[in-house]
């Protein structure tokens, strides 16, 4: 990631949007609960990994839920619909790099979506914080309205922005980015609207699990962001033979250098290998892993 007046800059697009096999990005919209699809080509829309097609759930199949204060039932409100759309519009003018945006199903994640326009086109930068749904029924305006505080400073400098989204069907952006934020009603607006709401992820990088995704929504951002820029030749995840869970491990030395050792940097929680690598974290040390080592023959097997 890097830093962008106060902002997160993301590279891994994706979101309900599929890949042909000719290289042509093609989608349609499917209103659903949280979430919509975006299948490609002739496969079917179930062949994307995870099956999680349409999907955006506060449970998973990995052992955890969410609690979340009594609500009405889900369902995508106006101004959520409308950023949908808008970034849909966007990421068909941007098309889809396969390497960043994934090839399977896109889902739209709740992560301070900041979408700006400048002469070269189209690109992404995250707010501070992003909210999700959820999390609205929780959120102080005060604190809220410092995101919309810091986003109006990003887009003042990008005058084309607004107009651009106005051009292509979203009416509401200016008005939405210009009313402060001192009622829930104006919370919930800004965490539907296109300035939080619209971070595209591949699902497997949304809510995936291990060995088929490492979804943000189970795994630290800093580890699975590694998949994005590793060498295509070195494996991040591998398994520790000794209670059969996944761990993410990395080179200790840049490559050339002869170094054949690995350093853990997530272990599943729970485990011995959690409990070694959190000790050693708190004695401000790593746990790092020879040449004999599984885990690093496994990181380094196809090199």
């Amino acid at each position: 990631m890097i830093t962008v007046a106060g902002t997160r800059a993301i590279l891994d697009f994706a979101g309900h949007y599929r890949i042909g096999g000719n290289g042509r990005l093609r989608f349609q919209l499917k209103q659903q609960h949280g979430g919509d699809e975006m299948p490609a080509g002739a496969e079917p829309v179930g062949s994307a990994p995870l099956a999680l097609q349409g999907q955006h759930t506060e449970g998973e199949s990995d052992p955890w839920t969410i609690n979340i204060p009594d609500h009405a039932a889900r369902t995508e409100s106006r101004d959520f619909v409308a950023s949908k759309n808008l970034a849909h519009k966007i990421l068909a003018a941007l098309g889809l790099d396969g390497q960043f945006y994934g090839t399977a199903v896109i889902q739209m994640h709740h992560g301070g979506s900041l979408w700006l326009f400048d002469n070269a086109g189209w690109f992404m930068v995250q707010n501070q914080a992003g909210i999700e749904w959820s999390a609205q029924f929780c959120a102080d305006p005060k604190k809220v309205e410092q995101l919309r505080l810091n986003a109006k400073r990003l887009y003042d400098g990008f005058p084309a922005t607004l107009p651009e989204m106005a051009r292509l069907g979203y009416k509401d952006g200016e008005t939405i980015l210009n009313t402060p934020i001192t009622t829930d009603q104006e919370v919930a607006r800004w965490v539907d609207s296109i300035f939080n709401s619209c971070v595209p992820l591949p699902a497997v990088r949304h809510t995936g699990v291990l060995p088929k995704g490492d979804g943000r929504h189970h795994y630290p951002t800093p580890i699975t962001d590694i998949d994005l820029i590793k060498h295509d030749d070195f494996v991040l995840w591998v398994t520790d033979p000794a209670s059969g869970t996944d761990v993410a491990v990395v080179p200790t030395a840049a490559r050339g250098k002869g170094v054949n050792k690995t350093r853990l940097v997530y272990a599943t929680p729970g485990t011995n290998l959690d409990i070694e690598h959190a000790a050693a974290h708190n004695a401000g040390k790593p746990v790092e892993f020879g040449g004999e080592s599984p885990l690093t023959q496994q990181a380094y097997r196809y090199q």
